[in-house]
């Protein structure tokens, strides 16, 4: 099995003086980043890489979350509701 398997390489970036890097065309193309777009950048503890994510992308993956959360803290107080012996 390929860790790779369901990923796209889209080449290199090196790190500039200034810690810049250059995402390359075809991936901003694919995934629709634009001139002033904020990126999320996120890393492992133990080193691995890094994973850039546009902020509106997290920003939906945060409120399906909190979503799913409210839904299931629903169901835990009425389940105690229902266990209680009063």
């Amino acid at each position: 099995m390929s860790i790779l398997r369901g990923s796209d390489f889209y080449g290199a970036a090196t790190v500039g003086e200034r810690g810049q890097i250059v995402i390359p065309a075809e991936a901003r193309k694919r995934y629709g980043i634009e001139i002033g777009d904020k990126l999320m950048v996120f890393g492992r503890h133990h080193g691995g890489g890094l994973i850039l994510m546009k902020a509106e992308l997290v920003t939906q993956i945060v409120t399906a979350a909190l979503s799913e959360l409210s839904g299931l803290e629903k169901i835990l107080t009425e389940s105690e509701g229902k266990a209680d012996p009063k």
